[in-house]
C-alpha cells in the first residue's frame, strides 16, 4: 500500500486519520507518518491495509497507470 492509496482509501470511506488509526489499532501519528511516505514496519502497514479492506476498500495494483483503490461491491450487488 502506497501513501497515496492510504489517502485515497480514507477519502473514499470518508474516514479521518483518527478513525483509521482506531480501526487498525495504531496511533494517529502512525497513519500520518505512512501518508507522508515514512518507512513503517511491514506488519504495521499490513494492519492498516487490513483495516481499510475490512471497511470496504479494494486495493488495485499498479497496472501501468499507477496503483489505486476502489470501493468493494456490496454483497447485495448494488
Amino acid at each position: 500500500m502506497t501513501p497515496e492509496q492510504c489517502r485515497m482509501a480514507r477519502a473514499a470511506l470518508n474516514l479521518g486519520v483518527r478513525e483509521v488509526a482506531k480501526l487498525a489499532s495504531v496511533s494517529t501519528n502512525t497513519i500520518t507518518r505512512l501518508e507522508r511516505g515514512e518507512q513503517l514496519k511491514g506488519s504495521t502497514v499490513q494492519a492498516i491495509r487490513a483495516a481499510l479492506e475490512e471497511a470496504g476498500i479494494e486495493f488495485i495494483p499498479d497496472n501501468g497507470s499507477g496503483p489505486g483503490v476502489r470501493l468493494k461491491k456490496s454483497r447485495s450487488g448494488s
